[in-house]
């Protein structure tokens, strides 16, 4: 369809878009949960088809902006949601340079003209560090998408592009951006107590019926850009309990990554001297980036990390155990990995290595 005949389709169907929404809401919640689980709250958002802008209101952005191809989609969508912005736009020619943490494109891929075009036209608004999230739908759903508009279950849409996974990835890759995440969700888009839950909560997960689900879902990052460790920053986190003998170790061993390396002790209530210690190594050490956090009534592990976490400052994160049963020196090797695109979330295993 050219790109006249779609303004003029979505604009005659925008009053009517949240009408269907809502006959279908268990699907969009689902949808909106799914999105909202992979974008952090608060993120810097940016939606390319945004409709009436009910998704990326869903996000809860700091900062959303929402483009569609369709001037009426739009003007409801100002009306719904003050607080976010929308523009009339088309994904195949982005009008912003603005970057983003976020970009949806929520079952839009299928209208598209030139969809390698509107991929590369992705790296006017994303970095390395920005996440790409697409949904389309199955192929696989065609009969049945098209016998639920005949029942007028669904609203009626123009034909759209045949997109499996591997084609969508194939268009991505030729745009210079990488697959970090990829499924289907989703076998049973309508509600039905218990059965529904049971469809799409255990069922759909299993092997081959998992390709069966209605929704195809992709993450991706951009690549081939020009990573600098020395644009990043680094903030270690080391829980400790009663480790006073190591906190010099992890002071001095912990080696300059990128352009600061930021050493965070969360001391979950040591009565070894350990606190004392990491003073001690603060003001011995004032060239270094080294903080103290008390746990408080906190317990474990997995509470002095997130409050490292919330306290920490640099671009990538990374634990260290206080017995540095891990070679503080290695955290060099994950932080170029990380900095360079390697991975999202990188661990080691000590089952390589002679220990």
């Amino acid at each position: 369809m050219k790109q006249k005949e779609l303004v003029a389709h979505f604009d005659s169907i925008a009053s009517q878009r949240d009408n269907w929404k809502a006959k279908n809401k268990y699907y969009y919640k689902d949808l909106e949960n799914y999105c909202s689980f992979v974008v952090p709250e608060g993120s810097k958002v940016l939606e390319i088809g945004c409709g009436t802008g009910g998704l990326l209101a869903a996000v809860k952005p700091s900062r959303g902006l929402g483009i569609d191809i369709s001037p009426e989609m739009v003007k409801i969508a100002r009306q719904k949601h003050p607080n976010l912005e929308f523009r009339v736009g088309n994904a195949e020619d982005i009008q912003t340079e603005e970057k983003f943490d976020y970009v949806i494109i929520s079952d839009v891929i299928g209208y598209l003209e030139d969809i390698q075009r509107a991929f590369l036209q992705l790296k006017k608004v994303t970095t390395p560090q920005t996440r790409v999230l697409i949904t389309y739908y199955n192929f696989l759903w065609e009969p049945i998408l098209r016998l639920g508009e005949l029942l007028g279950l669904k609203m009626k849409q123009p034909l759209q592009n045949w997109l499996p996974l591997s084609e969508i990835q194939n268009f991505l890759y030729l745009a210079d951006y990488e697959v970090v995440k990829k499924g289907y969700r989703f076998l049973f888009p309508k509600y039905i107590p218990i059965f529904s839950t049971l469809a799409n909560k255990i069922i759909a997960k299993l092997p081959i019926i998992s390709r069966l689900c209605l929704v195809e879902v992709l993450v991706a990052k951009q690549i081939h850009s020009p990573f600098k460790p020395k644009d990043f920053s680094c903030s270690v986190i080391i829980p400790c309990r009663n480790e006073r003998g190591n906190i010099e170790g992890a002071v001095t061993r912990t080696p300059k990554m990128g352009c600061n390396t930021e050493l965070i002790f969360v001391d979950g209530n040591s009565t070894d001297g350990t606190v004392q210690e990491i003073e001690n190594q603060i003001k011995r050490h004032k060239n270094k980036d080294v903080k103290l956090i008390l746990q408080g009534g906190g317990t474990g592990k997995g509470d002095a990390v997130r409050k490292g976490f919330a306290a920490a400052t640099g671009d990538t994160l990374m634990i260290l155990d206080s017995a540095l049963t891990v070679a503080p020196e290695d955290l060099l090797k994950f932080f170029n990995a990380l900095v360079e695109g390697k991975g999202e979330f990188i661990n080691g295993t000590r089952l390589v290595y002679q220990m």
